[in-house]
């Protein structure tokens, strides 16, 4: 990422100035992170009133624990942010970290027509990117485009798998699609996920892969919704294709999971309701001069978020640092970036953005992940570290 493309991205990462942001950055003079509130163009460093992002979402009111809690100011958002690319990054100054720390990092999968479309051609075409066009019009002309209105698990759902049954269409990701249960799934590890102006990992195996743009939600041990953020569910349709089995080899590798810029906290200016309005928008511009650009919108969900966090945290099961949710995307790029009928693949040196206004946005560079440095540090050293700088109780 060229230090001019930086300095763009610096000034889009905090778009509302309302907003009530809070995120991590690596301190070197500590060897370890912060967890630090955006004041301005200014961050601050309110770890000793909040070890984690995970202490401060189990808060009563974490809002205004946040708003009241006292810091050290740290160094400016531009400066910060300037420093965090790995190609600049100058290792004895802080740079920025993904926003959350200790919480399950999860995700909900098919919860949009268009995706869950996408999702049967992939399983339907065992990862050939060849044969999906083919298969893509015929799925179409059994489902149709718009099943926007369709409830998932009512009786008209129901109506229609028994039709796509006996069809011989019916496929997992429609089950999860239309049916009563949500896809959840585990999308990486805590304290794995890297932040904006990061490099975002893909399998260098993969020959045909994507973006997916979506808006990841904070959640509380109690199953409460803090906050929200942005994410990259990276996803390698090859792999997943040839076996749903294979989810995790899918989604789960090096720097795969991206997450941030911030997350905002709820408040009186920002609610639930208006995460449920949100429209993301995507853009990839490829070294070779290639840019595609995307949408997604909340409004177009088939499941609402609130049902998502449900069907993750409950009576059945426990989160005691808490999560966040990846809420799936309704973006699906089909158009040919290469040869004809192989549709869009990405290229090293991708540079991925996912922007909305009330969030920010999460700018990412794509990298092989074996060319990204490993995940090391994680919840053992996070405690071994605050235990030295006398932060844990």
């Amino acid at each position: 990422m060229d230090t001019t493309r930086i300095s763009r991205e610096i000034t889009s990462l905090v778009q509302d100035e309302g907003a009530l942001f809070v995120g991590r950055v690596h301190r070197p003079d500590v060897d370890g992170p912060a967890v630090v509130r955006v004041d301005g163009d200014s961050l601050v460093d309110i770890t000793s009133a909040f070890a984690t992002v995970r202490d401060l979402f189990e808060a009563e009111d974490p809002a205004a624990a946040l708003r009241s809690a006292s810091g050290e100011a740290i160094g400016s958002l531009a400066e910060i942010a300037a420093n965090t690319p790995a190609a600049v990054r100058d290792a004895t100054k802080p740079y920025l970290l993904a926003p959350v720390d200790l919480q399950a990092i999860k995700a909900s999968g098919v919860t949009f027509v268009v995706s869950m479309i996408e999702r049967v051609i992939e399983e339907r075409a065992r990862g050939d990117a060849d044969a999906a066009e083919g298969i893509r019009r015929h799925i179409r002309a059994l489902v149709g485009d718009d099943l926007r209105r369709l409830k998932p698990g009512s009786p008209e759902a129901m109506a229609l798998k028994q039709t796509l049954i006996e069809a011989g269409a019916w496929s997992q990701y429609l089950e999860v699609g239309i049916g009563p249960d949500a896809e959840i799934f585990t999308k990486s590890q805590p304290m794995s996920a890297v932040g904006a102006l990061s490099d975002i990992g893909v399998h260098p195996k993969s020959t045909w892969n994507n973006p997916e743009p979506e808006v990841v939600l904070a959640v509380s041990s109690a199953g409460r919704i803090v906050g929200a953020t942005l994410g990259n569910d990276v996803n390698l349709r090859d792999v997943e294709g040839r076996s749903a089995l294979l989810l995790g080899k899918a989604k789960d590798n090096n720097a795969s999971a991206s997450i941030g810029p911030f997350v905002r906290l709820f408040d009186e200016g920002f609610t639930l309701d208006d995460v449920r309005q949100l429209d993301l928008t995507l853009v990839v511009d490829g070294p070779e001069g290639y840019r595609l650009e995307g949408r997604s919108s909340l409004g177009e969900i088939s499941r609402d978020p609130a049902d998502l966090v449900a069907q993750t945290v409950n009576a059945h099961h426990a989160y005691p640092d808490g999560l966040v949710l990846y809420l799936g995307t309704m973006f699906a790029p089909v158009d040919d970036r290469d040869e004809p009928g192989r549709g869009f693949t990405h290229k090293t040196g991708d540079i991925v953005t996912i922007s909305t206004p009330r969030l920010g946005s999460l700018v990412n560079r794509v990298q092989p992940t074996d060319a990204i440095a490993p995940w090391s540090f994680g919840a053992g050293q996070l405690m071994r570290n605050l235990a030295a700088r006398g932060l844990l109780a």
